[in-house]
C-alpha cells in the first residue's frame, strides 16, 4: 500500500487561493449577515472557497481548456441552483434577488481566484459589496428587490 504522498508547495499553492476566495466573499457576507437576510457569514465563504475548489481541482485533472470550461459552466449552474433558493415571492412582490445575484457572484468569485486572476475577482468583490451596500439608498422604495 503506497503512503499519503503529499506534494506541500501544492497544498500551499491551493490553501492561498482558497483563503482569497474566502477573504473576498467576507463583505457580501457582512452585509447580508448584518441586514438580516436567508444568505450571511456562512453561506457567501463556502459559496466562494467551494467555486474556487472545484476549479482547482478540474484544473489539475483535466487536460484541456473545453474540459475546464465544462467544470466552469457546473460550478456557475450549481451556485445558480442555490442562489434561487434565495428568492421568494409573494402576491405582491419579490425578494432575495441581490442576495441571490451576490450567491452567483461570489461563485465566480471563487473561481477567478482559481484561475489566479486576482484583480478579477477583487473587483467582483468591491463591485458587488458597493452595490450592496450603497445602491439600495438611490433606490426609492428600499423594499424591492432586497
Amino acid at each position: 500500500m503506497d503512503p499519503i504522498n503529499l506534494d506541500w508547495n501544492q497544498m500551499l499553492f491551493n490553501l492561498i487561493h482558497l483563503g482569497v476566495a474566502y477573504l473576498l466573499a467576507l463583505p457580501m457576507a457582512f452585509d447580508r449577515d448584518g441586514s438580516k437576510h436567508g444568505a450571511g457569514l456562512r453561506t457567501f465563504p463556502l459559496v466562494a472557497v467551494a467555486a474556487c475548489g472545484y476549479a482547482l481541482i478540474g484544473m489539475s485533472v483535466l487536460d484541456s481548456t473545453e474540459a475546464e470550461g465544462k467544470v466552469i459552466q457546473g460550478i456557475i449552474t450549481g451556485i445558480g441552483f442555490i442562489g434561487g433558493g434565495a428568492i421568494l415571492k409573494n402576491k405582491s412582490s419579490v425578494s432575495g434577488t441581490a442576495t441571490a445575484a451576490s450567491i452567483w457572484n461570489t461563485g465566480i468569485i471563487g473561481v477567478a481566484v482559481a484561475f489566479s486572476r486576482y484583480e478579477i475577482a477583487a473587483l467582483l468583490s468591491m463591485i458587488n459589496f458597493v452595490t450592496l451596500r450603497y445602491v439600495k439608498e438611490l433606490k426609492q422604495d428600499p423594499k424591492v428587490d432586497e
